[in-house]
């Protein structure tokens, strides 16, 4: 499409709001006469007649009606592209309001926050951690992370990554009581297992064998209802855990803790960041989605480190 194409759309599309080729062509910056004379080019290089004009009045033909619908539409997605450029040379900034699951937050996203913020230093960013469902439209959050399906239709969702379910014991642990070899052995082992208090149950743990999910009901001796007490009983050697893996990485890489049950480790609910959808969304929304999928890959570092 040529740039003389163009500009007949462009005073084509804005005789509509006015209905006077006067006021386009001042709004444009060019003659009355050059105005008409595109719009004329224009008709006829379509070959059909878009406007009806008379000294008094301006109106649109059936065909030019049609045609309006689409230029519109040409106008408003070249408009979009020139600001999505324009905003790619702009520094985000401005306040931003993140809401995140307290486990997840805590050890993945809030390190990650640190860079994030170093990187931009006009954003002031203010996180939640809390494992409640926030609304985002009704509370004036700006982005959340979300663990398990996105659940929200009004909401676009960029899934990050797989959780996966890991069995681990402290080598004290593995040394009083031995190694489960499969998961039907912990039967006969002290598990530490999440206690649900509202429904007084506890999870089930997971695990996969031969590309099947499954999963065992623990009763574990000792019970919590938090992650990090879970971890810290693990490694002061009083059972073994069924967690996440992100949640033990750190520990098995220190050798506090030791990877048992490998060749059933189970993939669990995906992670999402998840925005409002707007047409031009802000720079700083736009910056933190993509800082976050460019630092977590779909197998993530800590999976990576314990060749998951």
């Amino acid at each position: 499409m040529s740039g003389e194409s163009l500009q007949g759309i462009e005073i084509f599309v804005r005789l509509a709001e006015s209905l006077s080729l006067t006021a386009v062509a001042r709004r444009l910056g060019i003659s009355p006469s050059g105005a008409s004379k595109a719009l004329g080019r224009l008709e006829q290089r379509l070959g059909v007649r878009l406007v009806n004009r008379t000294t008094r009045k301006i109106s649109f033909t059936d065909d030019g009606l049609m045609f309006l619908e689409h230029c519109q539409k040409i106008l408003r997605e070249l408009h979009d592209a020139e600001n999505a450029v324009t905003q790619r040379r702009a520094s985000p900034r401005g306040h931003l309001r993140i809401q995140m699951p307290v486990g997840f937050g805590y050890r993945v996203v809030s390190p990650l926050l640190a860079a994030f913020a170093e990187r931009h230093p006009e954003i002031v960013i203010d996180a939640e951690l809390s494992n409640r469902v926030a609304d985002l439209a009704e509370e004036g959050l700006d982005a959340v992370f979300r663990i398990g399906s996105p659940g929200d239709v009004r909401l676009v969702a960029r899934k990050l990554c797989d959780l996966r379910y890991v069995t681990a014991a402290s080598p004290s642990y593995i040394k009083r009581f031995g190694e489960p070899r499969i998961p039907q052995d912990l039967a006969r082992h002290r598990c530490l297992n999440l206690y649900i208090p509202h429904v007084h149950r506890y999870r089930k743990w997971y695990f996969a064998s031969n590309g099947e999910r499954f999963s065992l009901p623990v009763s574990g001796h000792l019970n919590f209802n938090e992650g990090q007490a879970l971890l810290d009983a693990a490694i002061a050697g009083h059972g073994l855990v069924n967690l996440t893996s992100f949640v033990v990485a750190d520990a098995i890489r220190s050798g506090s803790l030791k990877l048992v049950l490998r060749d059933y480790v189970s993939i669990g609910a995906p992670v999402s960041i998840m925005f409002l959808p707007q047409r031009n969304l802000s720079l700083r929304v736009r910056a933190l989605v993509d800082f976050m999928v460019e630092q977590i890959a779909p197998v993530p570092a800590w999976d990576k480190m314990l060749g998951l």
